[in-house]
């Protein structure tokens, strides 16, 4: 037991400070890629910090574990709108673009809506997880493409880079790095912790899989995106915080759910996550709505959020 609370003391404080150095790396690497900050969320911090979600959903695949391998998705999509935006908004304002609003927005609810009718069928096959993953890298293609274009023609002058580009991208991969490896032994704490208690209290363990994919596992491998987020609201990067969760919720669907699905179908995808699926696409138009409303998510609609994904947990965990 003092072992395991140790791997989860010992993964926040990785998490915390590869959050830190990412965010100024990534924001080193949009000067110099003359790429916004937006695009630089999206593609590489969102990639990044998806890491986690595509290590455990594509070996829970393999191994025929649907349960974590869908649960692991579902819930974290749900913890990055619900709990890390919500966190993220009361810290400061996140605003929006008219770009996130007229293409990433989108995208990101369409591709939801992919991983929902593909689940529809009962199992993902390896044909959908190739067309999600080609959907993927077409999307991220036309990103940097239009974001250079975008960027040199509203940059008039030459912007100095904070640091030099080796440095930036060691800051990258080393901070990347710590954070999958703090995700991991929070997630192996936790996850020991969570199945002494499903013992202690008489519950399945086909049952406490699924719970713990959409709680444990799904909150730990979130946890990268969250101080990732966190530190760029702290530092002013808005628009990296709200990239970072579009992103990663587009790359754990198409990405994470692509590639395990490739390497391995994955079978009863639809039964025990039709709740889940729904609270997904429920929150990613609530998400639309908000930035809508005021061009922003405001302090008080990220207490909605989190007030959501706390009502969520408790759901999930009454079993």
């Amino acid at each position: 037991m003092w072992l395991n609370i140790l791997y989860i003391i010992l993964g926040f404080v990785l998490l915390m400070k590869g959050g830190d150095f990412l965010i100024d790396g990534a924001v080193a690497i949009a000067q110099r890629a003359k790429l916004s900050a937006m695009v630089i969320g999206i593609t590489v911090v969102g990639f990044g910090t998806s890491m986690p979600e595509l290590l455990v959903s594509t070996q829970a695949a393999w191994i025929g574990s649907s349960g974590l391998a869908i649960g692991n998705v579902a819930g974290s999509n749900i913890a990055n709108v619900a709990l890390i935006l919500g966190v993220t908004a009361l810290i400061c304002p996140l605003p929006s673009q008219r770009k996130m609003m007229r293409i990433d927005l989108p995208f990101m609810l369409f591709a939801m809506l992919l991983f929902i009718g593909f689940s529809f069928t009962g199992a993902i096959d390896r044909w959908m997880g190739i067309l999600m993953v080609l959907l993927l890298v077409g999307f991220i293609t036309w990103e940097v493409r239009d974001s250079r274009k975008t960027m040199k023609q509203e940059l008039e002058e030459e912007v100095k880079p904070s640091m030099p580009l080796w440095r930036a991208i060691l800051y990258v991969v080393a901070s990347l790095a710590a954070m999958v490896w703090g995700a991991d032994l929070l997630i192996d704490g936790s996850s020991a912790i969570a199945m002494e208690l499903g013992e202690y209290f008489g519950v399945g363990k086909e049952e406490m899989e699924r719970i713990i994919g959409l709680t444990v596992v799904a909150v730990g491998t979130s946890l990268p995106e969250l101080f990732a987020s966190v530190m760029a609201a702290r530092k002013g990067e808005t628009d990296m915080a709200v990239g970072n969760i579009i992103g990663s919720i587009s790359f754990n669907i198409l990405s994470v759910v692509g590639v395990a699905s490739t390497i391995m179908p994955i079978q009863n995808a639809w039964g025990p996550f039709a709740i889940d699926y729904v609270v997904m696409f429920g929150l990613g138009l609530l998400l639309w709505m908000f930035l809508k409303t005021h061009n922003k998510i405001v302090r008080y609609e990220g207490a909605i959020l989190l007030t959501i994904y706390c009502l969520y947990i408790a759901k999930t965990l009454m079993v």
